[in-house]
């Protein structure tokens, strides 16, 4: 258990390291048929590295209680219309206008900065974490593959050291603050490989692979080591 604690606390104190806010697989990431050959493993986000989702718990601790509860309020008819079309984008774009339209990007990155500082431990899972380091101490490139906003997940990302982040995208204006939309589809489901394929080729081939939904199935077809819902521990 101390060692898990230890574990956790090092994500926290590496969310408060200030540097470059990039890509963060700009500077690290080698093509899986370059010179030195690392094996690549994808690590869907909420529900297998989190307990829960960290979309909705960041939108609640960003808006308080009040505001939280009138927004989903207000947000009925487009809750109605997923249970219809199943169509999580729309859903998560009706979200983001409702919660997050009119912020600037760097009021944002800064909001999750504060999320990620003083939530990560209750949402990370121990478990999860482990394999997480055990993966990276085997030297293995290890990417986080999220339908969650990339914007809004870097912090922890970067907290566990994730050598990629991969992930929904929010549209931003000509002023620079969001518009309500989404950058692209959700990352989710087919998707999740098409953004693989962008970062790593059409080839890729993934070590190990692990999520908890029917949206990470086409990602674990890729791998070698297939893990659905194999974690459980709570944080």
């Amino acid at each position: 258990m101390m060692a898990e604690m230890t574990n956790l606390k090092s994500v926290s104190v590496n969310l408060h390291r200030r540097g470059e806010d990039t890509d963060m697989g700009s500077a690290i990431m080698q093509c899986q048929s370059g010179a030195t050959f690392r094996p690549l493993v994808a690590f869907d986000f909420d529900g297998t590295l989190t307990s829960r989702d960290s979309f909705l718990a960041f939108l609640a601790w960003n808006a308080g209680p009040a505001r939280f509860a009138l927004g989903m309020a207000r947000l009925a008819g487009a809750t109605a219309a997923y249970a219809r079309d199943r169509d999580r984008g729309r859903l998560k774009a009706a979200m983001v206008r409702e919660f997050l339209k009119g912020l600037s990007r760097d009021d944002l990155a800064n909001r999750a900065r504060k999320f990620a500082a003083s939530q990560s431990r209750r949402l990370l899972r121990p478990d999860a974490v482990r394999r997480f380091r055990a993966w990276k101490d085997s030297h293995a490139l290890v990417v986080i593959v999220t339908a969650s906003p990339e914007i809004l997940v870097w912090p922890i990302a970067r907290g566990l050291g994730a050598d990629r982040l991969i992930g929904t995208r929010l549209a931003m204006g000509s002023d620079d603050r969001v518009t309500g939309h989404l950058d692209g589809p959700n990352c989710r489901g087919a998707e999740k490989v098409e953004r693989l394929r962008a970062a790593f080729g059409d080839q890729v081939r993934l070590e190990a692979a692990y999520g908890d939904s029917d949206g990470d199935l086409e990602m674990l077809a890729l791998a070698e080591e297939r893990g659905m819902k194999v974690f459980g521990e709570r944080p």
